[in-house]
């Protein structure tokens, strides 16, 4: 058995093709063939089922998950014997919500990544509730979100501190108002971030202490989507206050308190205890660690 073949199989598991996984690893389909007939024979064990689509047998998904951490601890052990040169080089996978990485990580990655040329920074864009597992499970290397969910298998260090604040058009009935409670909202057509936020969860769990139904008119993805239809006065909104600076400042958005919103939500970041840190994640958490937190709540 090689590391070649191994990846092979990895390869094979994501395309469902022996073609396909051919032109990703840059090998002829005989030689992908040849790859995992050896394996087969080696463990003697079906591994593979090659009906189309190709899909790996139990045996199969078994051997998968061993080859997947036996491909983790080789690249470990690359990227340690990188970091003897002393030179932060690597890659990292960054995990965050879509707000969070188009407010403060253009900058943030601009920076490092000038003063850091060998290392690559990849950014899944998933939502706040998925943030914590996705560390957890080493889908991403870092994660940057809300802090209210916590586990014991993942370190955190607060970045700053932000609020969900309510906001309408210009144009709309309350804007004009100064502040406002939870109970003025009753009736006010809300558009609201979807279930899997915790913004949403925030949200809906106000009104719920408070013994109200949000009149909940759309629900979205994303705090820029949310803001458009604001925009658009098509109804209100509680989103993030990061997330709001440019509207605010261009004046497309009004922000009015709401007494029983003010609550500060630690943003922070994510790394898996125990887990190795390579020069690449160690030079990029000691910078983004080192930001005073004005650099994030006074970005745009």
């Amino acid at each position: 058995m090689n590391i070649s073949q191994l990846e092979t199989l990895v390869t094979i598991s994501k395309t469902l093709s022996f073609r396909k996984a051919g032109e990703v690893l840059n090998l002829t389909q005989p030689a992908v063939s040849a790859q995992i007939k050896s394996l087969e024979d080696e463990f003697k064990a079906v591994l593979v089922d090659r009906n189309h689509p190709v899909t790996l047998t139990d045996r199969g998904q078994v051997f998968l998950e061993h080859a997947g951490q036996i491909l983790t601890i080789v690249e470990q052990l690359k990227q340690k014997l990188s970091d003897l040169n002393h030179v932060p080089q690597g890659h990292i996978s960054l995990g965050t919500t879509a707000s969070i990485a188009i407010q403060i990580l253009p900058r943030v990655l601009s920076y490092f990544q000038n003063q850091f040329p060998l290392i690559r920074t990849s950014i899944v864009s998933m939502p706040s509730t998925q943030v914590l597992s996705s560390v957890v499970n080493g889908t991403i290397d870092i994660g940057i979100g809300y802090l209210q969910d916590r586990s014991a298998h993942v370190e955190t260090s607060v970045l700053y501190y932000d609020t969900f604040d309510f906001v309408v058009a210009p144009q709309h009935r309350l804007a004009k108002e100064k502040r406002i409670t939870i109970g003025m909202l009753k009736d006010v057509p809300l558009i609201l971030l979807s279930p899997d936020t915790l913004g949403r969860r925030f949200v809906d769990r106000i009104f719920r202490e408070h013994g109200l139904e949000p009149n909940l008119v759309m629900e979205l993805g994303s705090s820029e989507e949310v803001k458009r239809m604001v925009e658009l006065n098509m109804g209100a909104a509680i989103v993030s206050k990061l997330s709001i600076a440019g509207e605010l400042k261009r004046g497309t958005l009004k922000m009015i308190p709401v007494t029983e919103f003010e609550v500060s939500h630690p943003v922070g970041v994510m790394t898996k205890s125990g887990r190795y840190v390579n020069s690449a994640m160690r030079q990029f958490l000691n910078d983004l660690k080192g930001m005073p937190e004005d650099q994030f709540i006074g970005s745009e």
